[in-house]
């Protein structure tokens, strides 16, 4: 018998994107309440966070449930039209289970508990814990599952706790049992006969805590594994528990953007709605670049289908090194770009900026200037925007893009060990490095897996795979083979699963799909320097290559230890390149690849710093610039913004955004 279909966002949705945020009102006194929902109605406000600090409030003495003042808050909501994102407390266990049941408190690597006082301070492995989180999920569940406020349920909030503890420790050893079967599995897959690591029984086997010096990577890389895993088991006996209770309503929780603890990949398929917390930093020149990555990342994530905004910012935030307020307009911008990429729900934290606690420097919609402060007024004009485009836009989908970027969670981690030849090439910064040039040339992208079927797509970029297993090659090799345009960046294909360097430090398969007859050193470069290439230089990484006498092309470096030797090479539909370019020179090298593999660019001509992306029938403007530009747009149209007509070119102010209907 079928699994019965789930619930999804437009579940949550009912036709009209969702505006709002997380709201505590615990913080206040509750004629608070009436007066936020006052604003709230002012503001268009159409959706609130409930609960996700709340367990110590919810649950003040173990067993004891004061679920009071929750009824007078939903219920409130719903009188006025508000729909409820209900969160599960499990985030921040009350001081009282840290006391009673010390076992519950996660310890780091050097076994130092972590004590209450802040947040996420529980053990993933938790017996007790577990226990307690199902407790209070399931009288919640219970209580508020046929609740007509009720829209979406939040399970915990931004899981990232990781726990090098004594629970911690027998769990990864039985997930190490379950995956090897016996010792002498291990040991060949950690690679133990180096430093006489070798294990003779299953209690010498611990989690990487802290050492005299490195510590076994692929040792390290198998905790990685497993602390997202144990994690996703506390979503999802959470995410059941409600489940079962309220069937019809869709089950979230809220990733962190482009955050390393959690395969996010294998948390996406659990979830009926994806949601991502992004916080671009206001003073980045390409702050802009980085949320339209996330946002394709999450709309990969979600399938291509709609996702949701969790938490963003309507000022600064609180954990800077300096916290920098959003000039006006770039938070109306932002919101309205992540629209474009396909979110249906536009949230923040929080609704009102708090007066105490960790995060009072934190911006609010309400900030502490009140309704009458700038912040206040632009959130009303974003609330106001996005009820004139629900109608058109809510459940459709970004037009489908023929570019996907690759990223696996595995080669993330297993690229960051301490043993790697350079600090200098952080992954991450690698991958917004690729897909900024993407976003330049205007050419939406999805990201994908390395295993995911990717014949959809004209042309793949790999960042950089460093870990691959055995099927992703094969997977890109049979892209390449039925006519697909292959291009990776540096040090992809050096390792298997088990963070083994493969035989000639790259895949023999690759080197034979690239034109690379042998790979005979890596040569990272240092911060600041550059090889030169011809026609542009390189920066981060080099390699020195051999090439195969049957490739198509090459651009060799110039001078140095590698002159004349291969920086990029081409054979037949696939390409490598064995540095990071400049911007501007990977820019022009990845358009050239695109343009010959048949991607062409959503409009031509843009001016920089403007964004073009089309969502259903909508074709959305968006000018990260902090100048007025003039932007060409071939045919007659109707701005859903303004009610304005638009004929051959619309003018777009400083974060101007314009959103475009072609004219019958």
């Amino acid at each position: 018998m079928p699994e019965p279909q789930r619930p999804t966002l437009a579940d949550a949705t009912r036709g009209r994107l969702l505006f709002g945020g997380d709201y505590n009102p615990e913080q206040w006194p509750e004629e608070t309440w009436h007066e936020d929902v006052r604003l709230m109605k002012e503001a268009g406000v159409n959706s609130v966070t409930l609960g996700v600090f709340s367990w110590a409030k919810l649950e003040p003495r173990p067993g004891e449930r004061n679920f009071g003042w929750l009824d007078r808050l939903m219920d409130l909501m719903h009188d006025n039209g508000i729909g409820v994102v209900l969160a599960t407390p499990t985030s921040s266990p009350p001081p009282w289970m840290g006391r009673l049941h010390p076992e519950t408190l996660p310890r780091d690597e050097d076994g130092r508990t972590e004590w209450w006082g802040s947040r996420q301070h529980f053990s993933h492995s938790s017996a007790t814990y577990r226990r307690y989180a199902a407790a209070i999920t399931e009288d919640l569940a219970a209580r508020y599952g046929s609740h007509p406020a009720l829209r979406m349920w939040h399970i915990n909030n931004e899981y990232c706790t990781y726990d090098w503890g004594d629970e911690a420790e027998a769990a990864f050893r039985r997930r190490l049992q379950e995956k090897y079967g016996t010792l002498d599995a291990l040991n060949e897959a950690w690679g133990t006969a180096f430093w006489s690591q070798g294990y003779g029984d299953w209690h010498e086997v611990l989690p990487p805590r802290r050492a005299h010096y490195m510590k076994n990577p692929t040792q390290v890389l198998d905790f990685k594994r497993f602390t997202s895993d144990a994690l996703l088991e506390c979503y999802l006996a959470e995410r059941d528990i409600v489940a079962r209770h309220s069937p019809h309503i869709p089950v979230t929780t809220n990733f962190m953007a482009v955050w390393r603890g959690l395969d996010a990949w294998r948390w996406a398929g659990q979830e009926d709605v994806v949601s991502i917390d992004v916080y671009p930093d206001p003073r980045d020149p390409f702050g802009g670049q980085f949320g339209a990555l996330v946002h394709d990342m999450t709309r990969s994530q979600a399938r291509g289908g709609p996702w949701m905004v969790m938490e963003q910012a309507a000022g600064p935030v609180n954990w800077r090194g300096v916290n920098h307020p959003k000039p006006a307009g770039l938070n109306r911008l932002w919101s309205l770009q992540a629209v474009a990429r396909g979110a249906d729900a536009v949230c923040y934290f929080q609704w009102r900026q708090s007066r105490q606690g960790s995060e009072k420097f934190h911006s609010g919609m309400v900030s502490h200037a009140g309704e009458h402060g700038r912040i206040f007024q632009e959130v009303k004009r974003i609330g106001a925007e996005l009820a004139l485009l629900s109608e058109k836009v809510t459940g459709s989908r970004v037009e489908r893009a023929e570019v996907a970027v690759l990223l696996d969670w595995n080669a993330w981690w297993a690229s960051q060990q301490d043993g790697r030849l350079s600090s200098e090439a952080d992954h991450p910064q690698i991958v917004r490095a690729w897909h900024r040039a993407l976003w330049e040339a205007n050419t939406t992208a999805d990201f994908a897996h390395p295993e995911h079927d990717l014949s959809a797509y004209r042309l793949v970029v790999v960042p950089q795979l460093y870990l691959m297993t055995d099927a992703a090659i094969d997977n890109l090799i049979a892209y390449v083979n039925a006519g697909g345009t292959l291009v990776a960046g540096f040090q992809t294909g050096v390792a298997d699963e088990d963070d083994r360097v493969r035989p000639g430090g790259m895949d023999v398969r690759l080197r034979e799909l690239f034109g690379i007859r042998v790979l005979h050193e890596w040569w990272p470069l240092d911060a600041g320097e550059k090889a030169d290439v011809e026609g542009f230089h390189g920066t981060l990484w080099s390699e020195e290559i051999e090439a195969a006498d049957d490739i198509d092309a090459v651009i060799p470096y110039k001078g140095g230890e590698l002159d004349g030797l291969p920086a990029v090479l081409r054979k037949g539909r696939a390409w490598y390149v064995s540095t990071l370019p400049e911007p501007h020179a990977l820019r022009t090298l990845l358009a050239d690849i695109a343009a010959e593999a048949g991607v062409r660019p959503l409009l031509a001509g843009l001016p920089a710093g403007v964004e073009a992306v089309r969502r259903g029938g909508l074709l959305f403007l968006l000018n990260h610039g902090r100048d007025g530009v003039a932007v060409p747009v071939p045919g007659r149209h109707r701005d859903l913004l303004t009610g304005a007509d638009v004929t051959g070119e619309v003018e777009l102010g400083r974060y101007g955004v314009a959103v475009l209907e072609q004219a019958s």
